[in-house]
């Protein structure tokens, strides 16, 4: 049985600049088919964006997603875990903090995600969230891409 976060992790995590739009971000969730991204400044956290912040915080309200950035919805300094910090304290912060996901840092710097998935498959790999944590994406709908505004300052940042 695993006892530290490191040996639970996703490593790895797509991230966005902070001025990056709604779109851009959500495109890069599409792309790797995950449910939020970090915000980074350069190599440093500065928040996390799900795809529930997007639809709850900006398009329920008419915010228009080509425009909004990614700072504007997202949380900001998130509740974030390291690596040689053990599980068990993971899941107490994800209880007390109702959060699925946990950034996993140092020294500021995004390393992986440690999901309620991951603690799940890991515990119990026939439970229900633990077979749905590691099934493959289904195929999903073409959807049609949207113009945007063009990215002058490089790709998202994947760590």
């Amino acid at each position: 049985m695993a006892r530290y976060v490191r040996e639970v992790m996703t490593a790895g995590v797509a991230a966005v600049r902070p001025d990056a739009s709604l779109v851009e971000a959500a495109q890069l969730m599409r792309a790797q088919d995950i449910g939020n991204v970090l915000v980074a400044r350069g190599d440093q956290l500065i928040g996390v964006l799900t795809d529930r912040d997007i639809t709850l915080r900006a398009v329920a309200d008419g915010a228009d997603p080509l425009t909004v950035s990614v700072q504007s919805v997202c949380t900001r300094s998130p509740v974030c875990v390291g690596p040689d910090d053990e599980l068990v304290t993971a899941v107490r912060l994800m209880r007390r903090h109702a959060v699925r996901r946990l950034p996993v840092v140092e020294g500021g710097r995004p390393l992986g995600m440690l999901s309620l998935g991951d603690v799940a498959a890991h515990q119990d790999p026939r439970s229900p969230l633990g077979d749905i944590s590691r099934a493959a994406p289904q195929g999903r709908p073409e959807v049609p891409r949207q113009g945007g505004p063009a990215d002058r300052s490089g790709p998202p940042q994947v760590f």
